[in-house]
């Protein structure tokens, strides 16, 4: 892209060709560095933080330690200011130094790089927003992990949207990612549902919905168990010869995973997920679950317990850990720890990231514990992801929840939603899809808006709702401004940004806060690389729609006489929306054009 700005010296770190606001904060860092020597260049940038409402941005100049009061310093950048392309603005505010940008410039120059990161860009994606700082570095992510025959609970639909955002956000950073789907495929449970099976399984009902099946004969043995002890001896005997290699267990079992996982692949597709691999306990070797015990043995970390293997971690405040029951068969931290040397061997990763509820701490910590404990240099590289708990979420019915009964509810309450304007309705091509996709906004929106750590009561009500902070008011956002050229065939298709004239928009309050809104979406992507927020990324959605929604009234371009003016606003509109979807799409939302 070419900007027509004066050129700059370069800061590490800075990348005004992927974030113009770079170049902007390069040009206050030159300012003040110039103005207050020895202060360096790249320390100057590193104080140049967004300002408070109505300041685009404040520099703190204590932080800088340098001799002197705030007042001299501060007297010292104010000498001979000058306003130029970057900054029309300095005011000078006890501690702190507020910088105010040049208008046309930032208008200009954040529609310039948005439209040609998002058309013309290298890659031959679009890439407005995305960055090279992972380049050459791979992550392993393991989330969503639903355990085959048992209900796929909002648990595990929290883990799902979060992991998928990260999934997406490593890859928008430049990483190799490489998703994996942990399945709890192996267990006592199979065990029970094997002895259940002979009872209640039906051969039609598996192959039509094997999830679904195989959970309700889970729950009608359960029953049965609690009424007769048998059952569960009978079912640790199922486990204990699949265990030991029984080939006859095995295949029924395997036919079971299959179904099973084919049905996970057509329901995930729905909510815009995938996973490069299916893997799950099952397939974590003997072999290394073994040697994990041996090394463990080997470092006096293992005592005996009735027959069971239990690792002391009290002196790190982690209780003791079982790592086989007594009967010998394996648990989950056994096969997590076998799990996870056989991907160091597999993958080399440089981080493997665990998407896990926060009432799993305790079991992670162990985990990551003992693997730093038989000293694997890469033990250090692993991270847990953790969430908390949504509460109160269950179908309208109060019934156990799957993902297919949640999906198939936002569906159907949308669809009456949209049913009431017949006008509007009767223009969509698809309305069953349409309400699916705005269901699943509402759900993914409702769980990504606040921390992830924060518990949520779930609310079929807030979730459905077009008006505040939803789902649905996003994806009508997105479609008010995708409608925008429709509705204005006389000015498409646009003439290429250099023959638009911005100059008009300077003038206007509300294109300067969408386009400082704009520019601000590389640095809303670093910053949730860092958190492993998605909040921030849906916090700026909504203040990205809010602020366009404010544009509307004085903004118009329907109706406007001066044509250059009316192109000049059409742009910013269809940047507003290349950008807006790009923020729905990294939050795994299917951005729509009609609803």
């Amino acid at each position: 892209m070419v900007s027509s700005l004066p050129s700059l010296p370069p800061v590490p770190g800075a990348d005004p060709s992927s974030c113009i606001l770079d170049a902007f904060r390069i040009a206050i860092a030159k300012r003040v560095s110039d103005a207050l020597p020895p202060l360096s260049l790249e320390q100057a940038y590193s104080g140049v933080d967004y300002g408070k409402k109505g300041v685009d941005f404040t520099v703190a100049l204590p932080r800088f330690r340098l001799p002197g009061k705030p007042d001299e310093l501060a007297s010292k950048v104010l000498t001979d200011f000058q306003p130029d392309d970057f900054v029309s603005s300095i005011t000078h505010d006890k501690a702190f130094l507020h910088f105010q940008l040049n208008t046309a410039s930032l208008v200009r120059e954040v529609l310039n790089q948005i439209h040609t990161l998002t058309y013309e860009s290298p890659t031959g994606k679009p890439s407005y927003g995305t960055n090279s700082s992972g380049q050459g570095k791979k992550l392993v992510i393991e989330y969503s992990s639903p355990n085959i025959a048992k209900s796929f609970h909002v648990g595990h639909l929290r883990s799902t949207i979060i992991g998928a955002f990260l999934d997406n956000l490593y890859k928008a950073c430049g990483w190799e990612v490489v998703s994996l789907n942990y399945l709890g495929d192996w267990g006592t449970q199979f065990g029970m549902i094997a002895t259940g099976f002979e009872k209640y399984g039906s051969q039609t009902e598996l192959e039509k919905d094997a999830i679904k099946h195989l959970y309700d004969v889970y729950v009608k043995v359960t029953r049965d168990a609690e009424a007769d002890p048998n059952v569960k001896i009978e079912a640790a005997k199922w486990f204990k010869r699949m265990e030991d290699g029984d080939e006859t267990a095995l295949s029924t079992w395997r036919v079971w995973r299959k179904l099973s996982v084919d049905r996970y692949i057509e329901e995930y597709a729905r909510l815009n997920v995938s996973f490069d691999v299916y893997t799950g306990e099952s397939e974590v070797g003997k072999e290394w679950q073994d040697k994990a015990l041996e090394r463990l043995e080997e470092m006096g970390l293992i005592s005996d317990a009735n027959g069971a293997k239990l690792v002391d971690l009290e002196k790190w405040k982690l209780g003791k850990a079982v790592l086989r029951k007594a009967d010998g068969t394996s648990i989950y931290l056994t096969r997590d720890i076998g799990g996870a040397i056989e991907r160091w061997e597999k993958y080399h990763f440089d981080k493997m990231i665990y998407v896990v509820a926060s009432q799993q701490d305790l079991h992670l910590a162990q985990f990551f514990k003992m693997l730093k404990l038989m000293e694997f240099p890469w033990a250090d590289r692993l991270e847990h992801v953790n969430y908390g708990m949504v509460l109160g979420m269950s179908t309208r019915k109060g019934t156990a929840v799957f993902l297919d009964q949640i999906i198939r509810e936002a569906s159907t309450v949308m669809h009456e939603q949209m049913r009431r304007n017949e006008e509007k309705y009767n223009a969509v091509e698809d309305p069953e899809t349409v309400s699916r996709e705005v269901g699943i906004t509402g759900i993914k929106i409702q769980d990504m808006a606040a921390k992830r750590i924060n518990n949520y009561t779930f609310n079929w009500d807030r979730m459905l709702s077009f008006e505040g902070d939803t789902g649905p008011y996003l994806q009508y956002a997105h479609v008010r401004l995708t409608s925008m050229e429709r509705k204005n065939p006389h000015l498409v298709p646009l003439p290429p940004p250099s023959q638009i004239d911005t100059s008009s928009l300077a003038t206007s309050t509300h294109a300067r806060d969408i386009a400082i809104l704009l520019g601000s979406y590389p640095d809303v992507v670093k910053v949730a690389l860092k958190t492993h927020e998605p909040s921030g990324v849906v916090t700026f959605a909504f203040r990205l729609a809010h602020a366009i929604s404010s544009a509307w009234e004085t903004l118009v371009v329907k109706g406007e006489v001066d044509e250059e003016k009316a192109r000049a606003r059409l742009w910013l509109y269809l940047c507003a929306r290349d950008v807006l979807g790009a923020a729905m799409r990294l939050l795994s939302i299917r951005p729509l054009e009609r609803m």
